[in-house]
């Protein structure tokens, strides 16, 4: 389906109706599936003959939602997880080994900086972190032993915006690969791989189902990362994405351009009035001239997403109040939903790394991460004047 544009490949890629001939995708709950005798079950596990086997690896649910994926990717290939951390270190112990080295960005999730600093430093693979977003500082990073780029763009929870290009072209000449996060924005707003990128990675649960309904992850990529490596690492280690997830994720990409276009206007609106706000410090949005790498987002992205960063006076406690303050918004670490969500980064999804790091990540005890759903910008807006009234 190459030639379909996004909203017809997020409704109909990846469909492979039953003898039934449904409609809507089915759901197959099951564990294992049956063989028509003992020569095609020995072809299925030696792999010369393609099918399903057992659903930790195999399942038609499951393989809708990778192909759709890829399809709004522009992916060769797509494995899915059971979360989009289980992406991350599914693909860190495919391709890395001991002596490794990655290069990151100092601004990603905190789960991210801890599986890095902390769990696969156990395993000899060590990372340097990248504190600004300058590919000349991404280059002056790179050892012999480099084999991937880690970058967030948007990075959460700043909203920095990488060249994604520029450090495709640094990873492929120093013989690395780069792996671009793009759960800020979804296919629906970026398209890494056609900028360059080797791997997307997600974390389905959040903007891909969109609901707030159930955990998931993807990798995203050229065929011979994602199928001859990764997905062996899937099999044996077993961190799968259940069917019943897969085909709410399936119902959740088809409404993923709409939702992705209406809540990016939603933050893009309450950015505009947080940037005028006397309460406010400083407003980390893509959208806005005056971030950055506003231009550079305009090239990348359809548009600023929906998540809005803030920065008020007073540190941590006029932080508190403004979470506090609010009776609408959900206190909430999560992102993605259709309900809005804030949170404050210092003590939630960068509480468990060091001050030190959090410093590194502009992370400050006054900072403030709020994801536009799809309420009324003006009932968003009055829930928080309610804590930056005074």
């Amino acid at each position: 389906m190459q030639n379909y544009d996004i909203e017809t490949l997020a409704v109909r890629a990846g469909i492979t109706r039953s003898q039934f001939n449904e409609h809507s995708e089915a759901l197959y709950l099951t564990s294992s599936f049956v063989f028509e005798n003992a020569a095609q079950a020995a072809a299925r596990f030696q792999g010369s003959e393609p099918g399903n086997i057992y659903s930790r690896f195999t399942n038609p649910t499951v393989t809708a939602f990778q192909e759709r994926l890829a399809a709004l990717e522009g992916a060769e290939s797509c494995v899915a997880t059971a979360s989009g951390m289980a992406a991350i270190l599914a693909t860190a112990m495919a391709l890395l080994k001991s002596g490794d080295h990655i290069v990151s960005s100092s601004g990603v999730f905190g789960a991210t900086v801890q599986l890095f600093s902390n769990v696969l430093s156990k395993f000899g693979i060590e990372t340097s972190y990248v504190d600004t977003t300058a590919p000349s500082a991404w280059k002056s990073a790179l050892r012999p032993r480099t084999r991937f780029l880690y970058v967030e763009t948007p990075s959460n929870p700043l909203t920095e915006v990488f060249d994604i290009r520029a450090l495709a072209d640094l990873a492929h000449g120093a013989g690395a690969v780069l792996v671009v996060d793009n759960c800020f924005c979804s296919p629906a707003l970026q398209r890494p791989i056609e900028l360059g990128a080797d791997l997307v990675i997600h974390s389905a649960t959040k903007y891909l189902d969109g609901q707030g309904r159930v955990l998931g992850g993807a990798i995203a990529g050229r065929r011979e990362l994602v199928m001859d490596g990764i997905y062996g690492f899937l099999r044996t280690a077993g961190p799968s994405l259940s069917p019943f997830n897969a085909w709410v994720l399936l119902k959740g990409l088809e409404t993923l351009r709409i939702r992705m276009e209406a809540q990016s206007q939603g933050g893009l609106e309450l950015a505009r009035w947080l940037e005028s706000h006397p309460r406010v410090r400083k407003v980390y949005y893509p959208g806005l001239p005056s971030h950055p790498q506003h231009e550079l987002a305009r090239k990348q992205q359809r548009s600023g997403g929906a998540v809005v960063s803030f920065e008020v006076n007073g540190g941590r406690e006029e932080a508190w109040k403004v979470v506090d303050s609010t009776s609408m918004i959900s206190i909430t670490a999560n992102l993605g939903d259709t309900k809005t969500t804030i949170t404050h980064p210092a003590t939630t999804t960068h509480g468990r790394i060091s001050p030190e790091a959090r410093a590194r990540a502009g992370i400050t005890e006054g900072l403030l991460r709020v994801a536009v759903g799809l309420e009324s910008a003006r009932d968003i807006r009055a829930d928080l004047e309610r804590g930056l009234g005074g």
